[in-house]
C-alpha cells in the first residue's frame, strides 16, 4: 500500500529551493505552499500547478498540511518554528535551532507540550563518508571515543560572499565566528551519540581578511567541547584561507578520519588505523575505502551536499510517518547550537569555560528562560554581545560604497 505523503510548506525561496525538488521526487513529500517575503524570488521559482506562492507567514501556517520546512535565515527560525509547532505542524528547520539561549528553552518546550516532530537539517551528518564512520563506530570497531576533531572551513571569494550577504546587516556579515558549528560538532555527535556538557573558545580575529567583504565578525574560532563520556571534541571553523572539511575520531581501539585532499570533501575516501597491539583479529591495521550509501543511492547522489540532503528529508519523513522523534530531535538540535552560543561567550572571556546544560532536563535549562543575549545588529543594547573580539569593528566608508554598488547590480 502506497504510505500517504506528507504535505508541507516551505518557507524561504533561497535554501528551501532544496525541499521544492525533493518535492517534486517519490520522496514522500507533497507542496502544498512556498512563502518568502520577496516576491521577485518566488516568480522565479518553477512550481507545480496549485502550489501557492505567499508572502505572510500567517497564511502559509493556515493552510491544510502536516508540516513546515523552515528555511529563513540563520538566527530566525526558532519564533516560526513555535509558532507552526503550536499550530499543530511538525518542523523541519535549517541551522541553527535557537539563536538564543532562551529560544532554545521555548523551543523544547513547544515540542514537549505539542508531541510534534521537530527535527534541524544538519545535513553533514549524513554524508556519505560520516555515515560509514557512524556505522563503524557502532561496530565497536575504534572503541570508546576519547578525543574527535572536525573542521568545517569554508573560505571563499569576497565577491561570492558579497553575492551570498547581499546586504550589511545580512547574518553573515556579522555572525560571531563560534555560532555556525553544527556543521562540525553535530556529524561528531551523530557518530558517537554523545553529548556536550562545557565549552572552551577562543575567536581569530583577522582584520585584513574583511574590508572587501564588510564583515564585523571575525573569520574563526577553535572550540573545545568536553562530552558527556569525558571526550574532547575539537571544532575549527569557518572561512580562514585554506579550506578544510574534514572529520577524525581517536578512540580506545583505533582511530579513523575522512581523508583529506583536494575538492570540498577531499578524495571522499575513509581510513581507519589501528595500532599493532591494539589491532582487531582479522583486521588490517590500516585501511581506507570509498563508502557508499546504505540505500537509496543513485537517488541521494542527485541531492545537494554531495547527496546529505536527501537523508534529511528522508529521515524527517520517517520520523512524521513513524511519530517517533529523529535522531536529531530537538534537545540534540538545540544542545549542538547553544554551543556555538556559549562558545561565544567562552571567546569573549578568553577562553573561560562555560558549561552547557542538559536541555532534556526541564530543571538545567530553567536558568535559560530569560536568557536573551546574543549578537546582531537589531538586538537591543542590553542584549546585544559584540560580533568580534575586538568589539564594535567599524566598515570603511569606501568599502561599503563599493560593495553596495555591486549589491545594486544584482538586481538589474
Amino acid at each position: 500500500m502506497t504510505k500517504q505523503a506528507v504535505r508541507i510548506g516551505v518557507v524561504g525561496a533561497g535554501r528551501g529551493a532544496a525541499y521544492l525538488r525533493a518535492a517534486r521526487l517519490d520522496m514522500g513529500l507533497e507542496l502544498v505552499a512556498v512563502c518568502d517575503s520577496s516576491e521577485r524570488r518566488l516568480r522565479a521559482l518553477d512550481l507545480p500547478d496549485g502550489v501557492l506562492c505567499l508572502t505572510d507567514e500567517a497564511e502559509l501556517l493556515a493552510q491544510d498540511m502536516d508540516a513546515v520546512v523552515i528555511a529563513t535565515y540563520f538566527d530566525a527560525h526558532t519564533p516560526l518554528a513555535v509558532r507552526a509547532l503550536r499550530a499543530g505542524f511538525h518542523v523541519l528547520s535549517e541551522i541553527t535551532a535557537n539563536a538564543t539561549m532562551a529560544e532554545g528553552v521555548a523551543l523544547c518546550e513547544a515540542v514537549e507540550e505539542t508531541g510534534r516532530i521537530y527535527m534541524m537539517g544538519e545535513n553533514s551528518a549524513y554524508t556519505d563518508f560520516n555515515q560509514a564512520m557512524t556505522e563503524l563506530y557502532a561496530s565497536g570497531e575504534i572503541g570508546r571515543v576519547l578525543y574527535a576533531e572536525a573542521e568545517y572551513n569554508h573560505p571563499m571569494p569576497p565577491e561570492a560572499m558579497l553575492r551570498l550577504a547581499p546586504a550589511r546587516g545580512h547574518w553573515r556579515n556579522w555572525l560571531p565566528s563560534t555560532y555556525y558549528c553544527t556543521h562540525a560538532l553535530g556529524p561528531l555527535m551523530a557518530i558517537t551519540d554523545t553529548w556536550p556538557v562545557a565549552v572552551n573558545a577562543l575567536s581569530i580575529p583577522a582584520p585584513e581578511l574583511g574590508p572587501q567583504e564588510v564583515r564585523v565578525n571575525d573569520p574563526g574560532s577553535v572550540i573545545l567541547c568536553r562530552m558527556d563520556n569525558d571526550a574532547v571534541f575539537r571544532l575549527f571553523g569557518i572561512r580562514i584561507p585554506g579550506h578544510s572539511n574534514w572529520y577524525r575520531l581517536h578512540g580506545t581501539g583505533g582511530a579513523m578520519e575522512n581523508v583529506r585532499g583536494p575538492g570540498y570533501f577531499g578524495p571522499g575516501q575513509v581510513r581507519v588505523w589501528h595500532d599493532p597491539w591494539n589491532c582487531p583479529p582479522g583486521q588490517p591495521t590500516e585501511r581506507s575505502f570509498v563508502p557508499e550509501w546504505p540505500d537509496h543511492g543513485a537517488t541521494a547522489a542527485g541531492f545537494g551536499h554531495s547527496g546529505a540532503d536527501f537523508w534529511v528529508v528522508h529521515h524527517f519523513v520517517e520520523a512524521v510517518r513513524s511519530g517517533r522523534p529523529p535522531f536529531l530531535d530537538v534537545y540534540r538540535s538545540v544542545a549542538m547550537s547553544s554551543v556555538g552560543l556559549l562558545a561565544w561567550r567562552s571567546a569573549l572571556a578568553d577562553g573561560q569555560s562555560v558549561a552547557v546544560p542538559d536541555f532534556r532536563d526541564p530543571g538545567a535549562r530553567s536558568q535559560f528562560r530569560d536568557d536573551h543575549l546574543r549578537a546582531g545588529p537589531d538586538t537591543p543594547d542590553a542584549e546585544r554581545l559584540p560580533s568580534s573580539i575586538r568589539g564594535e569593528v567599524e566598515i570603511d566608508r569606501a568599502d561599503l560604497e563599493r560593495a553596495e554598488r555591486f549589491w545594486n547590480s544584482l538586481h538589474r
